[in-house]
């Protein structure tokens, strides 16, 4: 008899619930659009901004290839080279230089080169060499700072002539369907917005990581190269 008097109530709730409404389930279920469509919807401005993202992947991943030790010059090699001048023999680490064709090598063979000039000539060509290597290898990662910042101007751009065509098309219909019509002009608009910085923030990392393997290179080098400094005065001395 207490099990009845509880599971009544309960009972007659389940009972008088109201079925759920299909057309607004399916109305819900309408406005989760797949990306294709948000892209397609985004208007013509979507292209220059889809341009923009097949740049930005195309450039990290060549620069990514390019900035790999085994093409700017690995440890090894500079360990190789000192190795070489230490032991007194420079013209095979001239021959190891030659063979090597990196960053690294141009920059240890200018100074190999000039081994007998004075200390402070020697030292200002290598500077120059080595920082007309780096203003190189930084000048190549501009395509993706521009990415950076170009893609969201175009989402900017997009914006505002989704809203010029909300308005203009609100103007036409007079005061029927306000809603729709603005509704659907600001859909357009925030599409390009969120594409253009969805382009925007992964061009900007991939930017300052490969930067970042370009400092490390620099750093790395000046270490090599004063340890050769050193090998060859040794091997003067």
């Amino acid at each position: 008899m207490m099990l009845t008097l509880l599971f009544d109530p309960m009972l007659s709730t389940l009972v008088e619930a109201p079925a759920a409404d299909p057309a607004a389930t399916a109305q819900g279920e309408a406005g989760l659009e797949s990306l294709f469509e948000l892209l397609v919807n985004g208007g013509p401005m979507m292209i220059p901004i889809a341009i923009c993202s097949i740049i930005t992947v195309g450039f990290t991943v060549e620069r990514w290839m390019r900035m790999r030790p085994a093409f700017l010059g690995p440890r090894r090699f500079g360990d190789q080279v000192v190795s070489s001048v230490r032991d007194g023999d420079v013209d095979g680490a001239l021959a190891l230089c030659s063979k090597s064709r990196s960053p690294l090598s141009r920059i240890l063979s200018a100074g190999l080169k000039r081994v007998d000039w004075p200390f402070l000539e020697r030292e200002k060509v290598v500077e120059d060499i080595a920082a007309g290597e780096m203003l190189q290898l930084g000048a190549k990662l501009r395509p993706l700072f521009l990415v950076f910042l170009i893609a969201p101007l175009l989402g900017l751009l997009g914006t505002v002539w989704g809203m010029i065509e909300a308005f203009s098309s609100l103007a036409a219909k007079g005061a029927q369907d306000n809603a729709e019509v603005i509704a659907a002009g600001i859909y357009q608009a925030l599409s390009t917005t969120a594409a253009g910085l969805a382009v925007a923030i992964p061009s900007v990392v991939a930017y300052y990581w490969l930067r970042g393997r370009v400092e490390a290179f620099g750093i790395r080098t000046e270490g090599i190269y004063r340890d050769l400094e050193e090998a060859s005065r040794g091997a003067r001395a």
